[in-house]
This record gives C-alpha cells, sequence and structure tokens, in this order.
C-alpha cells in the first residue's frame, strides 16, 4: 500500500519518523517498523531517501510503500472468488455456502483468506492470522461480506460492527409456519452450558441478542424470512430461531441438516461507511437458486 503526505507548518521541524507515527497510528504501524521502512529507502522525502532523524519542512512532499508479508504458514491458493466490488481499500465478495472464512483447526487451506492471498498482497494485518477478515460468516452462510485491504479501513470497519450502525441483512428458510408475520427476538446468547460448540439462549453468563423477522412467503412446512440482527453474536440467528421452534433449514448444530441441501442462511445486504469518506455504501448478493422453491 502505497501513502503520500504533504508537510504543513503544523509539522515543520518534527523527525520524519514521528510525523509518520502520528499519521499512520490507525493503519497499526508502529515508529520502529517505520523507521525500518525508513532505512530500507521504503520512505523517500521529495523522491529521496532520508534517515530516522531527518527533520521536515514546510511543503515537503513524503511518499511510503508498506508490504506487509502474508501471515507465517498461510499459503495463497487459486481460489476462485465472485467479487461484487473492489478499491484501494475494502474488497466486496459473493462467498459461497460450503467456503470457509480463515484457517483454523481442520481447515489450514481452502479457505477464504487463502484465496485472498492469491489475489492481491494489499491485506490489512490488525490480525496476521486472518489477513483482511473484518467480520465472518459461518461455512456453510452464503452471501456478502467486506474485506479491509488496509490497516486504516479494517479499524474504521470494525468500530462500524463494534457499534453496530453496519446495516446487515438476511434471508432465511425456516422449519414450520411462523406464528407472526414480523417481531422482534429479543433474548441473551451465551456458550452452551454443555456443548462449549454451541451457542443457546442463558440468562446466565450471556450477552444481549436482538433480531427482527419479517415473513416473506409462507410454504406447507417451512417460511421465508428476511432477518436483521441488530446485535452480532456468534450463530444469533441460528440460536434465535432454534429457540422459537423454528430452526433455520439445513442446519445440523441447532435443527436437522437433512431438511435442505445447505443451511438455508444467505447474507442478502451488507451496508456501512465506506472507510475512506464516511459516505453510505450498500451491496447485495443475488439469492442463491436452491432457495428459489
Amino acid at each position: 500500500m502505497e501513502y503520500h503526505f504533504k508537510v504543513g507548518e503544523e509539522s515543520a521541524g518534527k523527525r520524519i519518523d514521528l510525523f509518520l507515527a502520528e499519521e499512520l497510528k490507525k493503519d497499526g504501524s508502529s515508529r520502529s517498523f517505520l523507521q525500518q521502512l525508513i532505512l530500507n529507502k521504503e520512505v523517500l522525502l521529495n523522491n529521496q531517501p532520508v534517515k530516522p532523524h531527518h527533520k521536515l519542512s514546510i511543503q515537503d512532499s513524503i511518499k511510503v510503500n508498506i508490504v506487509r508479508p502474508p501471515a507465517a504458514g498461510i499459503t495463497a491458493e487459486e481460489i476462485s472468488l465472485k467479487i461484487i466490488y473492489e478499491d484501494n481499500h475494502i474488497l466486496v465478495i459473493d462467498k459461497p455456502a460450503g467456503l470457509v472464512v480463515h484457517p483454523g483447526a481442520g481447515n489450514q487451506s481452502g479457505t477464504l483468506v487463502n484465496a485472498l492471498l492469491a489475489h492481491t498482497a494489499n491485506l490489512s494485518s490488525v490480525n496476521p492470522q486472518r489477513p483482511g477478515i473484518v467480520h465472518r460468516l459461518d461455512k456453510e452462510t452464503s452471501g456478502v461480506m467486506v474485506i479491509a485491504r488496509n490497516n486504516a479501513a479494517h479499524l474504521n470497519l470494525s468500530e462500524q460492527f463494534s457499534a453496530h450502525t453496519i446495516k446487515r441483512r438476511y434471508l432465511a428458510l425456516v422449519s414450520g409456519s411462523m406464528e407472526l408475520d414480523e417481531g422482534v427476538i429479543d433474548l441473551p446468547i451465551g456458550r452452551h452450558k454443555k456443548d462449549f460448540r454451541r451457542q443457546s439462549v442463558s440468562f446466565v453468563h450471556s450477552r444481549n441478542a436482538l433480531t427482527r423477522y419479517k415473513v416473506l412467503k409462507r410454504f406447507s412446512k417451512a417460511t421465508f424470512l428476511e432477518l436483521i440482527p441488530e446485535t452480532g453474536r456468534t450463530h444469533q440467528l441460528r440460536v434465535h430461531l432454534a429457540h422459537l421452534g423454528h430452526p433455520i433449514l439445513g442446519d445440523a448444530k441447532y435443527g436437522r441438516k437433512s431438511d435442505f441441501i445447505r443451511l438455508a442462511l444467505h447474507a442478502r445486504e451488507l451496508g456501512f461507511l465506506h472507510p475512506q469518506d464516511s459516505e453510505f455504501v450498500s451491496f447485495q448478493s443475488e439469492l442463491p437458486p436452491e432457495f428459489i422453491l
């Protein structure tokens, strides 16, 4: 990633390493890291290499080239990606069902991260073991995801997810007939007391969780829903619907895998303030054909 700066009056006389440490703080670059870049001539002042202690003058032009190596042990793999949008700050992809987001126990290859590393060298390194990953979708969930291409974008998006200001809309097929046409599920979620791999509705050692739902279509043995999670707890939609007695079709963990060919949950829309200019942007993914009954 390449950065360009023009020195103003307020920064005249400041050391170049201190100036860059302040300017690139949100990128996650430490002063020692920037000093090494300067020594490696990856930082040019008026198109010339300098020393870390060099003091700046008004109107000086600084160019910084930051190339972060991929996470150790993660191999780039040529895996097809459906890209919805791409610029220098973010990458928006349409994740297919069955694709694990990042390497972990039992999944060291064939993940979205492996595919991203083959697509671009510019990914955020806030979490070196999960380059670019700001949020995740479960393996069997399909739909829209945003990827951060630098640390500033990563931190910006993370703040939006933490503040619950991200617009997220899911579509799901659930078992049985929902009683109401729309409603709110406001039930706390915590770790299952007997199975650490699962979550459950719990009023002890839990966190608040809120999901809005709306019936889009009714079938004889299933209901097609629009789901809007106002919070982002692990497996939130799956846990809430299962607790109501209407698990998402194909959910082996909270329902029955045999009642659909996959987990019938799709991330239809994702909207957020673009990290570069704070303009609201929204991206959608087409409904997978298997959902059309």
